[in-house]
């Protein structure tokens, strides 16, 4: 377990999902974590509960980010940071089905809040600080969902390019890019037939789906002091999500 003692994290949509396993993996480790989420108070509740009940220091922040950053600043007024993990995020949709009002607000929660949480959040961050932002493996394979794919290669950019602009104190920017993840935003893997499983596990390197702990634990490592010469990068944590042949013959 890596040692995050005497660090606080702030991570956004941690009530749920991935973003609740990051919560409670950086938590195990040590650090003092905020909890951010839009609109379920009973999934943060939840949240905050099961770090508190391993041990672990947590509180939880409501600010939806359709309506700007502001509100979660003001919820953590005061606070000195060590980590961030922009992990908020939500679904698109296939093109000529999304109006430009849900255009907007993908690229809105996807986007722009990230770009402002940073700003806002860089005379907050300790130098020697970790920002980690959450991606996809849509950015290297054409899937359906256009504008949730857009959404994520500007995050890859917004990642690399920030990275020499914040060496000078030490703080890294690193990228962590999952694939197909149980979550409840991949709904659709719990098909009765079993259909959608397997046309992941087919094409998957490792042969499963994804948990929200493998993505947790990828993140606890970016963010510990043994990454501290990792800055810029986009980590492929899909096990091996779309690769290639697997478990056969190679076609010539």
């Amino acid at each position: 377990m890596r040692d995050l003692s005497g660090k606080t994290a702030l991570v956004t949509g941690a009530s749920r999902g991935i973003g609740r396993a990051i919560a409670e993996r950086l938590a195990a480790g040590g650090a003092r974590v905020i909890v951010h989420y839009a609109r379920n108070d009973d999934l943060a509740k939840e949240t905050v509960a099961a770090i508190e009940g391993a041990g672990g220091q947590a509180y939880a922040v409501k600010a939806a980010f359709e309506d700007g950053v502001d509100a979660l600043f003001e919820g953590i007024a005061g606070e000195r940071l060590d980590i961030l993990v922009n992990n908020a995020a939500i679904l698109g949709g296939v093109l000529g089905t999304v109006s430009e009002e849900q255009f907007d607000r993908v690229f809105a929660v996807n986007v722009r809040a990230p770009y402002f949480i940073i700003e806002r959040a860089l005379p907050l961050l300790n130098d020697g600080g970790r920002i980690i932002n959450i991606s996809s493996a849509v950015v290297r394979i054409a899937l359906p969902d256009l504008v949730y794919s857009m959404t994520k290669g500007a995050l890859d950019t917004l990642g690399f390019s920030l990275a020499p602009l914040l060496g000078e104190r030490n703080i890294t920017v690193n990228t962590v890019s999952p694939g197909v993840t149980r979550t409840d935003m991949n709904a659709w893997l719990r098909a009765d037939d079993g259909t959608g499983e397997r046309s992941v596990t087919e094409v998957t390197a490792l042969g499963r789906i994804g948990r929200p702990e493998d993505i947790a634990d990828a993140v606890a490592l970016i963010a510990s002091e043994e990454s501290r010469w990792i800055t810029g990068h986009v980590l492929d944590v899909t096990g091996g999500y779309f690769l290639g042949p697997r478990g056969g013959v190679i076609p010539v």
